[in-house]
């Protein structure tokens, strides 16, 4: 017998969607064909999809419960460090579904889509003039394809120049991850350099390491510990007078947002994070926008097709020579664009800047809130985001992982844990600004009270977490079946060659 659950509202035990579908019950009604039937041809035919049956009320409700068991920003506290979880006004959403907007092909002609090539256009500029670059491209999809975009510009100007072929790009360790394999993908060696002590990068370990042959330096600012690069500037004229560029990732842009301007502090080239940092719900697989921005020396070597001014009206050019090519099958992924433009205009230059000030200070209340009881490993103030560690938890062997997974039972969505890799069992919070004092006392609480558990109850935190549906993974059972599955695997593939020669 099934019954109700007092804490859910659900049925336990419920049966599967296959169980209900019983035959006939159907979901939908199709409305009435307005042309006559025709056989299709045999070939095109193939086995019907095994779906059950179901009345529209079961689907309904089937979607509706797995609703309930995933969490959201729209949901509570999402402390995601440098990924900028925050919540997003819903105005820009409206905006984006439209149906000039929403509902506009990618094809349709340049007439017909005047008023999203403006809308494009004038977003270049909000982007320019908040970064202090010259130009923008809105074409790469995602903060990785803005990297990508970015070490490619750096090789084509590089190679306009003639010269001596350059090799090498400099990455700190406390750069995104995605660096040093944007970096090797385009056919450059990353060249590793460690922060001081200060946890930021100093201007004498990159003056050690840069040379004729360093075509330049990607470097995250703030950075994954959440520091801004004070020395960013010394850096840049060290790298600059070897002839070399400097690439911002601007992932972090949320700290810093209507406050400093890369293009005034020497960076050469920076993506965006429009689906983080300007109002698109950030995760799920996408899609995202990574535009990028350049000093105007770097402008002929941006993707096609470009936006252009042809007399009264605007068109996509591909007529630039020097350009590294398209990104993208289209002209990036417009709906973030409309998203991104609506959130620039509703806050206005002041409320961007008062965002990153937010930011900033959220996350300097939540380290100076906790500090007695987490290891803290840089003690100064931080930008958008602060990184503890588990060393004070470890000597009752307590992990990150244990701490993180409790506090999906106090209703909270655990922050990013064991990144940045430069601290051991590291925890980085990100608050974002958008969470008022009320919710970080909440959260602050929470961690507390788990510090607390670690030392009465420390199985209460290696058995978490006991109230999602889902509970804990045994990681050591699933890799040791994912280790036997890969060996299985290789075996496999290795006795194909072997018969094959």
């Amino acid at each position: 017998m099934k019954t109700p659950s007092a804490a859910t509202g659900l049925i336990l035990n419920e049966p599967l969607l296959w169980e209900k579908g019983k035959k006939g019950r159907s979901a939908f009604s199709l409305p009435s064909g307005d042309v006559p039937r025709a056989p299709l041809d045999e070939a095109h035919v193939g086995e019907a999809p095994d779906f059950p049956d179901l009345s529209e009320v079961d689907v309904v409700r089937h979607y509706t419960r797995l609703s309930t068991w995933n969490f959201g920003v729209d949901t509570g506290m999402y402390p995601l460090g440098s990924c900028t979880m925050k919540y997003n006004p819903k105005i820009n959403e409206k905006a984006a579904a439209l149906p000039g907007f929403a509902a506009a092909h990618p094809l349709l002609p340049e007439d017909l889509i005047q008023g999203g090539l403006e809308l494009m256009s004038e977003l270049e500029g909000h982007l320019a003039e908040l970064t202090g670059m010259d130009a923008v491209s809105l074409q790469p999809a995602a903060g990785a394809q803005g990297e990508l975009a970015g070490m490619l510009l750096i090789h084509a100007y590089h190679e306009s120049r003639g010269g001596a072929p350059r090799a090498k790009i400099i990455v700190p360790d406390t750069a995104h991850g995605t660096n040093p394999a944007s970096v090797a993908l385009c056919g450059y060696r990353p060249v590793p350099v460690q922060s001081s002590e200060r946890g930021i990068l100093s201007a004498e370990t990159v003056a050690a390491v840069m040379d004729e042959e360093t075509a330049g330096i990607m470097i995250t600012n703030p950075n994954t510990l959440g520091l801004f690069e004070e020395d960013i500037r010394a850096i840049a004229e060290l790298v600059h007078d070897k002839g070399g560029l400097v690439y911002g990732d601007g992932a972090n842009m949320n700290a810093v947002m209507g406050i400093v301007r890369m293009g005034d502090i020497g960076i050469d080239i920076l993506h965006l994070n429009l689906h983080k940092t300007f109002s698109t719900p950030h995760g799920g697989g996408g899609p995202g926008s990574g535009p990028i921005c350049v000093k105007r020396r770097l402008e002929p070597f941006l993707p096609v097709p470009r936006i252009v001014r042809q007399e009264d009206r605007l068109a996509l050019s591909d007529d630039f020579p020097d350009s590294i090519g398209r990104l993208h099958a289209f002209y990036g992924n417009f709906g973030i664009m409309v998203r991104a433009y609506s959130y620039i205009l509703s806050m206005g230059p002041e409320n961007l800047k008062r965002a990153s000030q937010l930011a900033v200070l959220n996350a300097n209340y939540i380290k100076e809130k906790l500090k007695d009881v987490l290891h803290l490993p840089y003690d100064r103030p931080c930008m958008h985001e602060c990184v503890f560690s588990d060393k004070r938890q470890m000597e009752m062997k307590i992990s990150t992982l244990d701490m993180a997974k409790r506090l999906m039972d106090y209703g909270f969505h655990p922050p990013t844990i064991y990144f940045p890799l430069v601290v051991n069992g590291a925890m980085m919070i990100e608050p974002t600004e958008t969470e008022s004092v009320e919710n970080l006392d909440q959260f602050i609480d929470a961690v507390r009270a788990i510090v607390r558990e670690a030392e009465t109850e420390p199985e209460l935190l290696r058995k978490a977490p006991a109230k999602p549906k889902m509970r804990r993974l045994d990681e050591t059972a699933a890799f040791s079946r994912k280790g036997r599955k890969d060996r299985k695997e290789r075996q496999k593939k290795f006795n194909r060659i072997t018969r094959l020669r």
